[in-house]
């Protein structure tokens, strides 16, 4: 049913692609952009009928984003957009409802910090909502989903890291690791997937296999797995050669500029079922 949602923006197109088909749906949206993330782009987007209010909090201000919320009388709430976990440590000033939050945490991953955020707001009254139901034509499907299949040699790397990728997602490290040799090349932890692409290039050269997946128990609420363009450009560059990503639970941004590059650069493109295996081509 059509309703007042309330869109936590971040970094990236994602916030603008769940803000336009939030009101394509009927929702009346309300944007609360992350000064240190979120393109002030977002404002031009909103101001497009049917307008969008906008408001603008800083990392840490806590208390400010939870009383924005319930001044708009919003019970329905989506994170889209990275919010860069280094600038947890980058020196932000938390506000007194923040400093109480992270005086219960135990730790400062991601589900920590964001499922603490989550249950604050559904102590006031704001369920956060799966961030991809918004966005479900863009979940990447089973199979091959380039031209080009993965070789034998391909397989067998994917095999062997698909177990390895699985572990550290489920320990909240990172999401993405590269393999070549059937041997892990580089893991992700807070750079991001691109940087993690870079580094395997420059450390076991062309070659080299990407596996992103999803979090075993992902809460696709949020920090769910995204590639698009800028993954298949990064990719070229490091002289990489497959890229599997998990069917169902990974958002593929720019679908057609994604496939096209990786087609011109004979990039294996794979979704992982949720079966985990490669499945056939869809």
């Amino acid at each position: 049913m059509p309703q007042r949602l309330g869109l936590i923006a971040g970094n990236g197109r994602f916030p603008f692609l769940v803000l336009d088909a939030a009101r394509a749906m009927g929702h009346e949206v309300v944007v609360i952009g992350i000064k240190e993330e979120a393109s002030k782009d977002i404002e031009d987007a909103a101001a497009r009928s049917p307008r969008a209010d906008v408001h603008w909090v800083s990392i840490g201000q806590l208390g400010t984003f939870l009383k924005i919320l319930e001044d708009n009388k919003i019970t329905q709430a989506v994170m889209a957009g990275q919010v860069k976990h280094v600038k947890i440590f980058g020196g932000f000033i938390p506000d007194m409802t923040a400093m109480s939050l992270m005086a219960r945490l135990k730790g400062f991953n991601t589900d920590a910090l964001i499922g603490a955020v989550a249950d604050l707001m559904r102590e006031r009254g704001i369920e956060l909502v799966n961030s991809a139901r918004f966005l479900e034509p863009l979940l990447a499907g089973e199979g091959q989903l380039s031209h080009r299949a993965p070789n034998e040699a391909e397989r067998k790397d994917l095999e062997f890291g698909y177990q390895m990728a699985d572990t550290i997602a489920g320990l909240d490290i990172g999401q993405t690791i590269a393999v070549k040799h059937q041997a892990v090349v580089a893991v992700e932890a807070m750079e991001g997937t691109d940087e993690t692409i870079a580094r395997a290039g420059h450390l076991a050269g062309d070659g080299v296999s990407i596996i992103k997946v999803a979090k075993p128990n992902q809460d696709m609420r949020f920090d769910v797995p995204i590639v698009g363009l800028a993954t298949i450009q990064a990719m070229r560059l490091a002289g990489a050669r497959v890229l599997s990503i998990d069917a169902g639970r990974t958002l593929i941004f720019e679908r057609e500029d994604f496939l096209k590059s990786a087609n011109e650069a004979n990039i294996a493109v794979v979704g992982r079922s949720a079966r985990r295996g490669e499945g056939g081509r869809k």
